[in-house]
């Protein structure tokens, strides 16, 4: 229903944030990261999404593209609701979740309050699962190959940062175009390459 907002910033509030579009103040739920890139009385944009159940209609927002579809990706996942998701959110930006979700790095995860161990473990598998069935389809469809790696360590910062990438909602050929022309073989992390694939991603 809605695909972003454009407004001033009424109000700011832990995990929420008022946006007054045309003199019609929109609540939208958000994460720590999107609160503190904003500021109050300034103009901003939010990508959001409309969540409508039985006895509640919410609306979520995010600065940035890349953390609404890691939100939504997120409440796919067993047992991970908007709350949880939120919280997530807000202890790292989206390009470090990413990798660490990649490199299974559940310990990460379980800094979020109300995310024990095997939550965090189960977003590590399932998303990753996700994923690499998203690489399979690819590959029967002449596409692009990946591996997704077993374990942390098993691939290299390049395949790191390209399913990183994935996870934040590009496609494996819009994330193999981004990183031509980086120094791959350089001494660059993944979440160095990461970053820097989504400023070109960003200008495009």
């Amino acid at each position: 229903m809605f695909y972003y907002l454009e407004g001033t910033v009424a109000l700011i509030e832990k995990e929420l944030a008022v946006i007054d579009c045309g003199g019609v103040g929109y609540a939208c739920h958000t994460s720590q990261n999107t609160c503190a890139s904003i500021q109050s009385g300034k103009k901003t944009r939010l990508y959001t999404h409309l969540s409508i159940r039985e006895n509640a209609c919410d609306l979520y927002g995010f600065a940035e593209q890349e953390e609404l579809n890691l939100f939504r990706l997120l409440l796919g996942v067993s047992g991970v609701g908007p709350k949880a998701a939120l919280a997530i959110l807000s202890i790292a930006p989206p390009s470090q979740l990413a990798l660490c979700i990649i490199t299974e790095d559940a310990k990460f995860l379980t800094q979020a309050p109300g995310i024990g161990k095997k939550i965090a473990q189960r977003i590590c598998l399932e998303l990753k699962d996700k994923l690499a069935k998203e690489q399979q389809t690819m590959q029967s469809g002449g596409g692009l190959v990946m591996q997704v790696p077993a374990q942390a360590g098993a691939v290299n910062a390049v395949n790191e940062a390209v399913s990183a990438l994935m996870v934040l909602g590009y496609s494996q050929a819009e994330a193999m175009q981004a990183m031509e022309g980086l120094k791959t073989d350089s001494a660059l992390t993944a979440e160095e390459l990461i970053r820097a694939c989504l400023k070109k991603l960003a200008a495009q």
